[in-house]
């Protein structure tokens, strides 16, 4: 089987709900970074065969095929097709793993894998709300029912119970939360971010133009006793608003090809990609699914966890990667080091290929060699992705 090789990979700063990319049409902000993939490899765009766009809100402007559409309005032709996915928060990790499966399979050499969500304007859980609106009934079917008696899946629900099941208290998710900030606020003074950010053009309140180049969740103010102040999500809970990701808008993008694509393209790879894998695990505690696919994931490969330089775990709420830490001894140092969810915004179907951007810079700037991603999935599923960086 052949290799899978990334490119480039692109992400806007993310926006706060209502924000500076209010806007913007999710179409157009996911065709500026597909131009800007394309910018960054000199590439023919013509070469590109075929565009796979994670977004979970699949509804109004996002609906009717959110990565065909990204395509007709980007400057790839219009030979060039494209499809959405939705594997939930996961869903352009999942884009990139399908396209470097094409890669690998040798049936493609040059793939684009993106994921766009704009969470202002297709707020989350429209798709299912909509129906309901209408007359019809709720993705809980009688079949799901019959399964699962007297239960409603909910993640906010599966965060507690991770946080109870793995012995989290309220005070280590704060100091989490707290530190997710911290590290989010250093990276971005550093520049750490810089080469991964395309500048989106926005327009302030007075008519001026700017370059949105900033994560605009990141509160720069926070402090550890404000964090602690956040009122609970339940009272016998242990998470808040606080320690749980930010609503954000955003897009982002890697461009995977084969040796093949290497050679017409006349690049230099970032990574290579060493493993991919997938988990569906129990949808009741649901977020729980990357510590048990982590753990088989580096089996499959062959690794441990002592081998892997750094990790990009998704701060869905603070009990995920803290429990993931706990669970297979995974030191501070090497989870999350430029900030997360919880700083920087989690723009559902963008997340997955945002979070690769950061963890292949983030291998860069440290010369680290391994870098593996993982997230909680609606449904109760992970997927992990290893990569080598080169």
């Amino acid at each position: 089987m052949g290799e899978a090789y990334i490119v480039a990979a692109s992400r806007t700063a993310g926006g706060r709900k209502g924000g500076k990319l209010k806007d913007w049409h999710p179409v157009d902000l996911a065709a500026n970074v597909l131009n800007d993939l394309i910018d960054r490899t000199k590439a023919d765009p013509a070469l590109v065969e075929d565009v796979i766009m994670g977004c979970v809100g699949q509804v109004g402007e996002q609906g009717i095929n959110v990565g065909r559409n990204a395509v007709l309005a980007s400057r790839l032709p219009e030979s060039v097709p494209g499809t959405s996915v939705d594997r939930q928060c996961g869903s352009s990790q999942q884009a990139l793993q399908f396209a470097a499966q094409a890669v690998m399979s040798g049936t493609m050499d040059i793939v684009i894998a993106a994921g766009v969500e704009s969470m202002t304007r297709v707020p989350m859980g429209l798709s299912a709300a909509l129906p309901a609106q209408n007359g019809f009934g709720t993705y809980m079917s009688p079949g799901i029912q019959e399964q699962y008696p007297n239960i409603q899946f909910s993640q906010f629900v599966g965060a507690e119970m991770v946080a109870k099941k793995y012995g989290l208290n309220r005070d280590q998710l704060d100091e989490y939360s707290f530190q997710s900030h911290q590290r989010a606020i250093a990276a971005t003074q550093a520049g750490a971010f810089k080469n991964e950010i395309v500048g989106i053009e926005v327009t302030d309140a007075e008519g001026n133009k700017t370059l949105h180049t900033v994560d605009e969740g990141i509160r720069f103010e926070a402090s550890l006793e404000g964090i602690k102040g956040v009122k609970l999500l339940r009272e016998d809970g242990s998470l808040t608003a606080a320690s749980s990701s930010q609503i954000c808008d955003g897009a982002s993008g890697v461009m995977i090809v084969s040796e093949k694509g290497l050679k017409e393209l006349g690049v230099k790879p970032l990574a290579r990609i060493h493993h991919m894998s997938l988990l569906g695990h129990d949808p009741v505690i649901m977020l729980e699914a990357p510590l048990p696919a982590t753990e088989r994931a580096l089996k499959r490969a062959g690794m441990t966890v002592d081998d892997i330089d750094l990790f990009e775990v998704n701060e869905a709420f603070a009990s995920v990667p803290v429990a993931f830490m706990h669970s297979l001894g995974v030191s501070r140092d090497k989870i999350n080091v430029n900030g997360g969810a919880i700083a920087l915004g989690h723009p559902l179907g963008a997340s997955g290929t945002k979070l690769m951007a950061t963890l292949l810079n983030a291998l860069e700037a440290s010369g680290g060699k391994y870098g593996l991603q993982t997230m909680c999935e609606g449904g109760g599923m992970a997927n992990v992705t290893i990569v080598e960086r080169l």
